[in-house]
C-alpha cells in the first residue's frame, strides 16, 4: 500500500504540475501582449514576470523560464548564470506543448511553451524548464503518507491482537479438552459465550463429539458385557452338566440327556465364536470376494429357496416381487446369500405367526434394490440408530434370542464391501423394510 500510494502521488503531482506549468507560460504570454500593440514590451517593465514562480507550484525552487524570439533566441530568463543562447527550431515547431527531454549522461527534464501572439502574429516563445525530480518532489506529501502507513499499521496489529486473544483463548481451551479425551476423560467443561461463530461452531461440536464419545464408551461396556455374558452362559451350563454327570449325580438315561444338552451348548457356542472370527476377518479385509456376473431375479429366487428349505415354519408366508426385466448384478453370490439369509431370520424372529415377508426387487438408474419387508412389531425408535453397532443386541431380543448382535453389522459390512450397502428404511409397529442396494452391470 505504502508503494503504490507514493507512486500514485508522485505521478499525480507531477502530472499537476506540468498542468501549472502550461498555465504559467500562458499567463506570462498573456502578460507580453497587453499593450495593444505587435511587439514584446520591455521585459524590465513587467513587475513579477519572474520572481518566485516556483511558489505557485508549492516547490522549493523555480522553474526556469525563458522569453523567446519567433526565431528562438533567447531575449530573457530568470537564470542569470544561463549560457543557453538559441531553442533548437525542431523543438519550438513541435506539435507537442509538453515536452519529455532524456539525454544520456543528463538528468530528465520537461519542456513547456507557449506562442506569444498578438492577433494571429507570432511574437516569440515563452519556454519553461524544470527536471523531472523537482517537478515530482513531494516531501510533505510522503511524510504524510508515512504517518498515515505507520498508524494503520499499528491499528491493525492492535485488532489483529484483540481478535488473535479473543480467538485464541476458546481455542486452547479446545485444545486441552481434546488433551482429555485423548486420555479417555469425556466429562470436558468448555465455554458457551464465544463471540466469534466459527469458534463457537467448534466448541459447540467438540462438545457433541465428546457427548457422543462417552455415549459409545459406555455402549461398548454394555456390548462387551452383553458378549461375555452371551459367551459365560452356554459355558456355565456345560460346566454344571457335566460336573452333575462327573459327580455321578445323575446316571443312565438322565446323564445321556445332560451329555446331548451339553453338546447342544458346545455347538451354539461354536457358532458364536465361528461369527466372531468370520467377522473379525472381513474387519481386517482377510475373506476374498469373488464377484460374478449374476441374474438378480435368479440369484433372489435362490436364496429364498435355500431359506425356506431350511426352515419349516408353519404361518409365515414368504412373496417374491421380481424385476419384470431381469437385469444384471456382479456380486459374490454366496455373500449376498448371507446377507438374505440374517435378514430374514430377523424378519422371522420378529413376526408373530401367522405372518409374511415380501421380498420387493426394484431399481434406479444405477442401482438395483432388494427390499425385505416384514409384518413383525418393528424395532424401538430410539434403537433404530444403534442397529448396525457391533455387538449391539435390543432391548427385547436380547431375552429372546441368543448371539453376539454381529448379524446388521456383519451384513452391512458385506454390502459395503460389493459396492452397495444395507439400510433400515423403515420400521414400526406394523413391520420394518430392510434395503440392499448393489450397483448395477451391464
Amino acid at each position: 500500500m505504502a508503494v503504490i500510494s507514493a507512486l500514485w502521488i508522485r505521478h499525480k503531482t507531477l502530472e499537476n504540475r506540468l498542468h501549472m506549468l502550461e498555465f504559467m507560460a500562458e499567463e506570462t504570454a498573456n502578460r507580453l501582449v497587453t499593450n495593444e500593440e505587435p511587439v514584446i514590451p520591455p521585459l524590465n517593465e513587467i513587475p513579477g514576470l519572474f520572481s518566485e514562480r516556483g511558489r505557485l507550484l508549492n516547490m522549493e525552487s523555480d522553474p526556469t523560464i525563458y522569453i523567446a524570439d519567433p526565431a528562438g533566441t533567447i531575449l530573457a530568463n530568470n537564470r542569470q548564470q544561463s549560457s543557453l543562447k538559441q531553442f533548437d527550431s525542431s523543438l519550438l515547431n513541435n506539435s507537442k506543448t509538453v515536452i519529455k527531454l532524456s539525454e544520456k549522461g543528463y538528468v530528465p527534464f520537461y519542456v513547456v511553451k507557449k506562442p506569444i501572439e498578438f492577433e494571429s502574429v507570432r511574437l516569440g516563445w515563452v519556454v519553461i524548464t524544470e527536471t523531472e525530480a523537482n517537478l515530482s518532489k513531494v516531501n510533505q506529501e510522503y511524510q504524510q503518507l508515512t504517518i498515515m502507513i505507520v498508524s494503520l499499521a499499528l491499528i491493525g496489529w492492535a485488532a489483529v491482537y484483540i481478535l488473535s486473544r479473543k480467538l485464541s483463548k476458546p481455542i486452547k481451551k479446545v485444545s486441552k479438552a481434546a488433551e482429555q479425551v485423548r486420555k479417555g476423560n469425556y466429562q470436558v467443561d468448555l465455554p458457551n459465550d464465544a463471540k466469534a461463530e466459527e469458534v463457537d461452531e467448534l466448541i459447540r461440536s467438540f462438545k457433541e463429539m465428546s457427548q457422543q464419545l462417552q455415549k459409545l464408551e459406555s455402549l461398548r461396556t454394555e456390548l462387551l458385557a452383553g458378549v461375555t455374558h452371551e459367551l459365560k452362559t452356554p459355558v456355565t451350563s456345560i460346566t454344571g452338566l457335566l460336573q452333575a454327570i462327573d459327580d455321578e449325580v445323575v446316571s443312565g438315561e438322565e446323564a445321556r440327556e445332560f451329555l446331548k444338552i451339553s453338546l447342544k451348548e458346545t455347538a451354539k457356542m461354536r457358532t458364536m465364536v465361528e461369527d466372531l472370527l468370520a467377522f473379525n476377518s472381513f474387519a481386517a479385509n482377510a475373506v476374498p470376494l469373488t464377484k460374478e456376473k449374476h441374474s438378480i431375479n435368479e440369484l433372489v429366487k435362490d436364496s429364498i429357496y435355500q431359506w425356506e428349505a431350511g426352515q419349516a415354519v408353519e404361518g409365515l408366508t414368504v412373496e417374491v416381487k421380481p424385476l419384470q426385466e431381469d437385469a444384471g448384478v456382479r456380486v459374490d453370490a454366496v455373500r449376498l446369500q448371507q446377507i438374505m439369509t440374517n435378514l430374514l431370520n430377523n424378519a422371522r424372529q420378529a413376526i408373530a405367526l401367522p405372518g409374511k415377508i415380501e421380498v420387493n426387487i426394484t431399481e434406479s438408474q444405477d442401482e438395483l434394490m432388494i427390499d425385505i419387508q416384514d409384518t413383525g412389531t418393528g424395532i424401538p425408535e430410539k434403537e433404530q440408530s444403534l442397529i448396525f453397532e457391533r455387538f449391539y443386541r435390543g432391548h427385547e431380543k436380547k431375552y429372546k434370542v441368543g448371539g453376539l448382535g454381529l448379524g446388521l453389522p456383519y451384513s452391512k459390512m458385506m454390502a459395503q464391501a460389493m459396492s452397495g450397502d444395507l439400510d433400515l428404511i423403515e420400521s414400526t409397529s406394523y413391520g420394518t423394510t430392510f434395503r440392499i442396494s448393489l450397483p448395477k452391470t451391464d
